[in-house]
């Protein structure tokens, strides 16, 4: 049996990503469900993306010399891959993400139209 990188799941699902870091999405699933932000990290080995401002989390500091008081910061939490969809805003709403060859290039493209992102 192999060895798994992280406790729970196998290696990753998701072999390659169509969303990029800065892309604007929107969430599709879950509590923040129609709730827009844009990507701020990609973790690839556990699908998972943290979009911004979005999924907040309260994290308990522990006091520090620089930091004697301690206190409660607000951080944006990983979310699941599949839970966000590009967000198309001359059509105001998610769209899926295909490629296609363009002048020997490849590009991202809306699914239905075909139009470049």
């Amino acid at each position: 049996m192999s060895k798994l990188t992280y406790r729970g799941s196998e290696y990753t699902k998701f072999k390659s990503v169509r969303l990029h870091k800065d892309d604007e999405v929107i969430v599709i699933a879950g509590k923040e469900k129609g709730k827009k932000g844009k990507i701020l990290v990609i973790d690839k080995k556990r699908d998972r993306v943290v979009v911004e401002g979005l999924n907040k989390r309260k994290r308990f500091l522990r006091p520090t010399q620089e930091n004697p008081q301690g206190g409660v910061v607000e951080v944006e939490a990983p979310m699941h891959i599949s839970n966000v969809m590009f967000y198309d805003s001359k059509k105001k709403k998610g769209v899926r993400v295909g490629y296609q060859e363009n002048k020997g290039k490849k590009v991202r493209v809306s699914k239905p139209e075909g139009k470049e992102i």
